[in-house]
Formats: structure tokens, C-alpha cells, sequence
């Protein structure tokens, strides 16, 4: 016979300890699913926000914070985020709308390393503009500029041209629950926060395909061929007037050069303008002093290996009251920076100087000194210059007397 077995009721101590447990693990779940709190710091990263005092189709308007502007996030809650500002206004705020510690960071840094560089030109906007960290236009982004905002032209870069659609940068912050995305490891996450909603993330620093100065062999974009050209963005490094520098797309600027000197363009473009000196107009009605230009200019296309082919030099004509060029250099290849200064000649006294980047027919890049005396302009070769000079030419004079005494003697054994 099986033996039975007595049903033994449960202990009344495990019964609460099995139900405290029960309530715990429901309560830490439910925690976790509740918006979060952090003392993250966050900037705006738009133009201009509305501050909500809920997440709703209606609500009322608590204030308002711009761009630039330095918050911290309070909660979060799937698209939204709860900020504070420095004078103590809460409000609820689109997290798109924001941008992270990393990419002001970032800009930070980027505005340290290039504010020593002597502007290369001055530049106005287009139309509104964001400040990209690198030259791409997915690029992270937080400054944004104005329509017709003047600024300081500093480098140059090509990256290959992106096709159209929304920029992928850190203020667009929230994934598609439609199309989940799998974490990238090289992303860095803001923060912690709910799933599908993250604060800030920011892409690697070094995207490929993008070139300072030149452009390079880019990957093939989807359907097109192999042996056609990619096609490629210049983009300019800019600083505002609050010393904020990133990049721009090169076509939304125009550069500010007088209507004067830009009416000898020629179709060409023009990457880059210089004060050399000025000379007294007696007889001019307004801005007496007349200032003398270095202008450098390219082809009107994107994506040149080098930064300017030609160069003309506009001085001021004083018995007939306009500008002339005075000097032209073309079919070269030039690089920016470009550096402008004077130099005490002797008896001829102190002069005009610039030096350009050019690459010579060794493909090697040297400087190429001179100098603007009155009208004219003449080359100042470095020290030693003048010797590898003399001795090229030298070598060119006896490559040619050789071919004559060659030619010669082929004639004389042919008859």
C-alpha cells in the first residue's frame, strides 16, 4: 500500500516572507518603468524652445530657452524631457531639441585649437546655419547661425557629399520604435534612461572620407559607377563673433570682398582675401585710404585637391582712380594658411610681405615669399633660394645646348 502523505498547511512566517518578497520585485519593476532623475547637464541645441508645464496636446507655456543655452534634465519621459535653467525656470522640453555634455565638449575644444588662426577671409551667411563639429552634414551639431551673420573664414575641407535627408547628430536623440536599433559600442550614452529614450550620444571623432585641404579616393556611393567622380561638399571652418568656431557648408558662404575687387572674379571663386596696405586718395570722396588686395581664387567647383590655383594682386591706380591688377599667378596649387605681414628691405624700406603654400613639380609643398613695392610686385626668395635658382637654370641651359649639339650631330651623319 502507498503510503499517504498529510498536507501540512504553510507557515504563516514563510507566507509573509514569500509576499514581502512578491511586493518588492512588483515595486522595483515598477520603478524602473517611471521616468528617470539625474542631475545631467544638457544644451539647447535650436534656435528656440518652448518650456512645457506638461508633456500633453495641451499645455501651458512656462518659458523659454535658447540656443546655446546650458540646462539640466530633471526626468525623462519617452520624447520629453523635464529641464531646469540657471535662473530656476522647469519646464518640459523636446529631447531633440538638446544636444549632450560630449558635444559641447567637443566644440570646446575645436574653438581652443583653432583661436590663434589668422582669418583667411570674412564671410556671410546665407541663410540660418548649423555649426557642425566636423565637416559632414550629419555631423553632431549645436550653434546655430544667423541669416547674413558675419564671420572668420579659417580652413578648408572636402568630405563626399551625403545623400539629402535629415541630419543624423546628437540633438536628434530618440530611436524609431518602428526600426530598433541595435547600442553601438563606439556611441557614448549620455546617460542612463528608459528604453527608447536616451539623452545624447556622439559619433565617432574622426568620420572617414573627409580630407582638410584636399580631397582623397572616396568609397563608392549606392549605384554609381566606379570610374565617376564622387561627388564632394567643400566645407569652410568658421568663428562667430563670440569666438564659437565648427563647420559649414562652403556654398552657404559668401565671402565679403569689396563689389570692386569681386567684379574681376571672372567666374572663378574666391576662397580667400587679404589687406596688404592702403594708399591716400586725395581726391576720392569717402574712405580715402584705399586698401591694396592679395586674392586668392579656384575653380567654381567643390571637392579640388587644393585650396586655391590662382592668385592676383589689386593695387590702386591713383591718376585714374580704380583698381588694376598689378600681378597674376595661375595653374598652381595652392594651400591655405596664407600669412600677410611687412619686411624691412634696406633702401627700400619696409614692405608689404605674404607667403604662400604652393606645391612644386616634385609634389613637395614649400613657401613662396614676396613682397608688393609700389606697384609691383617681386618674388623674395629664402635663404639658399637663389643658388637652387641659378643651378636649375643652369641644368635647363645645358639640357638645351645638349639636345642643339645632338640634333647637330644627327644631321651631319645623316648627310
Amino acid at each position: 500500500m502507498p503510503k499517504k502523505f498529510r498536507k501540512v498547511p504553510p507557515d504563516n512566517a514563510v507566507v509573509c516572507l514569500c509576499g514581502v518578497l512578491f511586493a518588492f520585485v512588483l515595486l522595483s519593476a515598477g520603478c524602473q518603468r517611471g521616468p528617470l532623475r539625474s542631475n545631467e547637464v544638457a544644451y539647447v541645441a535650436v534656435p528656440q524652445a518652448v518650456l512645457r508645464d506638461r508633456v500633453a496636446a495641451l499645455y501651458n507655456k512656462v518659458g523659454t530657452v535658447t540656443n546655446g543655452q546650458k540646462v539640466e534634465i530633471l526626468e525623462h519621459q519617452k520624447r520629453f524631457v523635464k529641464v531646469r535653467t540657471a535662473d530656476k525656470q522647469e519646464g518640459w522640453v523636446e529631447l531633440r531639441f538638446l544636444a549632450g555634455q560630449d558635444v559641447f565638449d567637443g566644440f570646446a575644444k575645436l574653438a581652443k585649437e583653432n583661436g590663434g588662426l589668422l582669418a583667411q577671409a570674412k564671410g556671410v551667411t546665407r541663410a540660418e546655419l548649423n555649426m557642425h563639429l566636423t565637416p559632414a552634414r550629419d555631423a553632431e551639431s549645436l550653434y546655430r547661425l544667423a541669416d547674413g551673420e558675419k564671420l572668420d573664414i579659417l580652413k578648408r575641407a572636402t568630405a563626399e557629399k551625403q545623400p539629402a535627408g535629415p541630419p543624423r547628430n546628437s540633438n536628434q536623440l530618440n530611436q524609431s520604435k518602428a526600426q530598433p536599433q541595435k547600442p553601438n559600442p563606439k556611441q557614448a550614452v549620455l546617460a542612463k534612461s528608459t528604453p527608447g529614450a536616451r539623452v545624447a550620444t556622439i559619433r565617432d571623432a574622426n568620420p572617414p572620407s573627409i580630407t582638410i585641404g584636399a580631397s582623397v579616393p572616396q568609397t563608392t556611393l549606392p549605384g554609381a559607377k566606379p570610374d565617376e567622380p564622387k561627388p564632394m561638399d567643400d566645407w569652410w571652418l568658421v568663428r562667430d563673433k563670440q569666438g564659437r568656431a565648427g563647420w559649414v557648408l562652403a556654398r552657404m558662404i559668401d565671402m565679403d570682398v569689396p563689389m570692386e575687387i569681386a567684379q574681376y572674379a571672372e567666374g572663378q571663386r574666391i576662397q580667400a582675401c587679404f589687406v596688404l596696405n592702403r594708399v591716400h586718395d586725395e581726391e576720392r570722396e569717402q574712405d580715402k585710404d584705399v586698401a591694396q588686395y592679395l586674392v586668392l581664387m579656384t575653380e567654381n567647383k567643390d571637392g579640388k585637391p587644393f585650396d586655391f590655383n590662382s592668385f592676383r594682386i589689386f593695387t590702386w591706380n591713383l591718376r585714374k582712380h580704380r583698381y588694376e591688377t598689378a600681378y597674376r599667378e595661375r595653374n598652381i596649387m595652392g594651400f591655405l594658411p596664407v600669412t600677410v605681414g611687412t619686411q624691412n628691405f634696406d633702401k627700400e624700406g619696409t614692405q608689404p610681405v605674404f607667403t604662400l603654400k604652393l606645391e612644386n613639380e616634385d609634389s613637395q609643398t614649400t613657401d613662396h615669399t614676396y613682397r608688393l613695392a609700389g606697384p609691383l610686385v617681386r618674388r623674395v626668395l629664402a635663404p639658399g633660394e637663389e643658388a637652387q635658382k641659378l643651378a636649375l637654370a643652369h641644368k635647363k641651359t645645358a639640357s638645351k645646348e645638349h639636345g642643339k649639339t645632338a640634333k647637330k650631330a644627327h644631321h651631319a651623319h645623316s648627310r
